[in-house]
């Protein structure tokens, strides 16, 4: 195998900053996925392109960072850049990365910072000469064990800050692969396959990985199945994704989701499977809610059709007397017109988004950045003066948005806001994958426990308050209820809480305050 090409884009600084963003300027950002992954191999096609438009169709999971690496049997060439997709990658660049087999990746920061060196995919040489590009979409709880580990066998050093799991997965496989010397003993095809069946069963936490060794496309996925991967055919090849929209944008036909708890590898033999683990499903409940692209397709539910059904569930939970029923955009309009259908109240669009707020770099005067939600949303003053809205948003998390949102409301002439939200109140931290606030920053900690509904309401000024209940929720998902993971709404964490970490810490904490409570009221 040859070296990599690690490469910048010319003339690119080594820190840009972050897309600006409504929420950013009221001190709230919204809810946000860790990443995509994008996988292809297609011996005779333009893998560099495929996997672009793939990571175009999945820039919701991450916006920070983009990267392709590309492999010809030879060689892995990798090309990464802070910044969207559009702005990392040209025609110059795309034709320069030559070969059969990709792997892409989009980035929003959960553990690593955000810079250029966090981008992925991550690459790392094999002490047989083998490259390997690897990407990741999730969080691993044993992080810190494996950093240790990692140190120990002097594959990282203590020095600086500790590398992103991320990265200590990627070098853990290279050391793997280094000591695979005959992979047909364990009954794997190449050297990477039987060092990924040693590495995968001893990570904890969410992971879906797409990786390669410029010869074989592979795709893996924690036994629990947190977070969405799928398989997709090509008339010349594979594709694997974090969601089925990337599939369609590449003309890639859906085969199945990938297991959790299984090892994928593609080549021109086919693809084969391997379990590296038993399956305990757990999907992420906020995919459907918000994460997940509404023409998205997670384990045979449309995205698109929960959304619609948590708002009819919304709408028969918490009904409200309006005029016209209203989203948020773009999130809030499934669920606002599931909403309307069932209560009856004429569906409205009373908000327009320029929805390229967030895809610039050129940060805003102080003079403009105090107009805060008015960057991105503006009211439309003609639809709504006068009238009783119900305001349809898909979550709350510190509640700044909406606070600001209902007082632009006000002020363009609205008689009343009632305010009904598409998920229940999130009152705990995601380990898994999804950049939430600390449990100390979240609306729902910090307001009356006994009513918690009526203080968030009083806390964003909105005339009336409801959410859908966890049992609603999961109803619209048409998953099993012990078949999803709703951590952030009630606390319970399926995968445990990942060590040395100050959010985990305080979960414990209150973990235990809500047991003595519970122990309180049993005893009186």
């Amino acid at each position: 195998m040859g070296h990599v090409a690690d490469t910048k884009i010319s003339g690119a600084p080594d820190s840009i900053a972050k897309p600006i963003s409504p929420y950013d300027d009221m001190g709230e950002t919204a809810p946000r996925e860790e990443c995509g992954v994008f996988g292809v191999w297609a011996p005779g096609e333009d893998v560099s392109k495929l996997t672009y438009y793939g990571l175009f169709a999945l820039q919701h999971r991450g916006q920070e960072a983009a990267g392709i690496a590309v492999g010809d049997g030879d060689q892995i060439l990798v090309f990464k850049d802070l910044g969207l997709v559009s702005q990392v990658f040209d025609e110059q660049t795309l034709d320069a990365l030559k070969g059969y087999v990709s792997v892409g990746h989009t980035r929003y920061t959960t553990a690593g910072a955000p810079a250029w060196e966090n981008a992925q995919p991550m690459f790392q040489m094999s002490s047989d000469g083998t490259d390997i590009a690897l990407g990741h979409n999730g969080n691993l709880t044993n992080h810190l064990t494996l950093y240790k580990e990692a140190v120990e066998k002097r594959l990282v050093s203590e020095e600086g800050d500790m590398p992103s799991d991320s990265a200590i997965m990627t070098v853990l496989l290279a050391d793997e692969t280094g000591k695979a010397d005959h992979p047909e003993d364990d009954g794997c095809s190449t050297r990477v396959e039987a060092a990924a069946m040693k590495l995968l069963p001893r990570l904890q936490g969410a992971f879906c990985l797409t990786f390669t060794d410029g010869e074989t496309l592979y795709a893996a996925r924690d036994p629990f199945g947190v977070r969405p991967l799928c398989l997709g055919r090509l008339s010349t090849g594979w594709v694997v994704a974090s969601e089925t929209c990337a599939l369609d944008i590449v003309g890639a036909s859906f085969v199945r989701e990938i297991e959790p708890g299984e090892l994928v590898s593609i080549d021109a033999s086919g693809v084969r499977s391997r379990r590296f683990a038993g399956t305990t499903h757990a999907g992420c409940i906020f995919e459907y809610v918000y994460l997940a692209r509404p023409d998205s397709v997670i384990r045979g539910r449309s995205v698109n059709a929960v959304r619609l059904e948590l708002g009819r569930q919304l709408a028969r939970e918490f009904p409200a007397d309006g005029d016209l029923v209203m989203p948020v955009p773009e999130s809030g309009t499934p669920a606002a017109v599931g909403f309307a259908q069932e209560s009856g109240i004429p569906f409205g669009q009373g908000l327009t988004k320029n929805g390229y707020v967030g895809r610039t770099f050129i940060q805003p005067s102080q003079t403009i950045r105090q107009l805060g939600i008015r960057l991105k949303l503006n009211p439309l003053k003609e639809v709504i003066a006068g009238k009783r809205l119900v305001v349809v948003d898909d979550s709350i998390v510190r509640g700044n948005t909406q606070r600001a949102l209902i007082r632009m409301l006000r002020e363009a002439g609205a008689k009343e806001v009632h305010v009904r939200i598409a998920s229940p109140p999130v009152k705990w931290p995601c380990f898994y994958g999804i950049d939430f606030a600390s449990p100390g920053e979240l609306l729902a900690n910090g307001v009356d426990e006994n009513d918690v509904v009526q203080g968030i309401a009083t806390a964003i000024g909105a005339d009336s308050l409801g959410f859908v209940s966890i049992d609603g929720m999961v109803s619209a998902s048409e998953q099993a209820p012990n078949e999803v993971c709703c951590a952030c709404f009630d606390g319970k964490y399926p995968l445990g809480l990942p060590e040395g970490n100050a959010n985990a810490a305080a979960v414990e904490r209150m973990q235990a305050a809500q047991a003595a409570k519970k122990a309180e009221q049993a005893n009186a």
